[in-house]
């Protein structure tokens, strides 16, 4: 990435987080000088000079710039620590704010479980099906199987909620395509039985091109998420797809339950 692409990126992240395109380059600017005046900013920036005491003005009401009252006027950005918290607190707070809004509306009469016992869902993008993995983990109340393929999917998120099902005393069942996997697996999460799959037929892929599986999660043995990924696709958010099913007599989950218990293998000689 060259550095015009890393400030790009810089100021689209920073209008992700709420400010204006005039605020974030005149932040991004100000991070680069110890001190600077809106003529400096503005050369740095190339924000009209005229714009950046209006993009100042808010900054400092945000908390991310001081001003020194000279002439002229001198601005400095906060430290990026300080930064970085104000606006993690700033987003934090206003996803606290849409969550009690979505819970306080009203909702829809949920569905009879029996309509919606063949129901298949998909599902589209990296981020959501990790959210909707960790929720599946964190909710799970007697056991869960999971089948790691993608060697990326091993976070200390994942490791932190398998060890918390443990804790509550789910029974927990990992399966690792590869012998990495199986010693990251074993090593991180000790108290849990780690398994070798017989599953190559279905993880695959036969060669680059072909769609391959990154995940196989069973939770009670009522619902299922599988995803899968291009191997030689670009690794960005929208990389993954996955199915979502649930009902204990749902004809998917019945099928890859069966395929995934006689596909487990016990790993030989685990340490412990």
């Amino acid at each position: 990435m060259t550095d015009e692409q890393r400030k790009a990126e810089t100021v689209s992240l920073l209008q992700d987080l709420g400010l204006k395109e005039y605020e974030a380059r005149s932040f991004l600017a100000l991070t680069r000088l110890s001190t600077g005046t809106a003529k400096e900013i503005s050369e740095i920036s190339e924000v009209p000079r005229t714009r950046v005491y209006d993009a100042v003005r808010v900054l400092e009401s945000k908390g991310l710039v001081e001003v020194r009252h000279s002439n002229p006027q001198q601005f400095r950005a906060v430290s990026i620590e300080e930064a970085t918290a104000i606006l993690r607190q700033q987003y934090d707070t206003r996803i606290d704010t849409l969550q009690s809004h979505l819970e306080a509306l009203d909702l829809q009469p949920e569905v009879d479980d029996n309509d919606r016992m063949q129901e298949v869902w998909t599902m589209s993008g990296h981020g959501g099906i990790e959210a909707r993995t960790h929720n599946l983990l964190a909710d799970a109340e007697s056991e869960i199987v999971l089948l790691v393929v993608e060697e990326e999917l091993l976070t200390e998120a994942l490791y932190g909620l398998l060890n918390g099902a443990v804790d509550r005393g789910v029974d927990v069942t990992i399966g690792g395509e590869t012998d990495a996997i199986i010693a990251k697996l074993d090593t991180e999460i000790p108290s849990v039985k780690v398994f070798e799959t017989d599953l190559d037929w279905l993880l695959g892929p036969a060669s680059d091109d072909e769609i391959a599986i990154s995940r196989l999660l069973l939770v009670d043995r009522t619902t299922l998420l599988v995803s899968s990924f291009y191997p030689d696709a670009d690794y960005d958010d929208s990389h993954e797809q996955a199915i979502f099913a649930n009902g204990l007599e749902n004809g998917i989950v019945v099928l890859l339950r069966r395929i995934i218990s006689s596909g487990l293998l016990p790993v030989a000689n685990p340490v412990r």
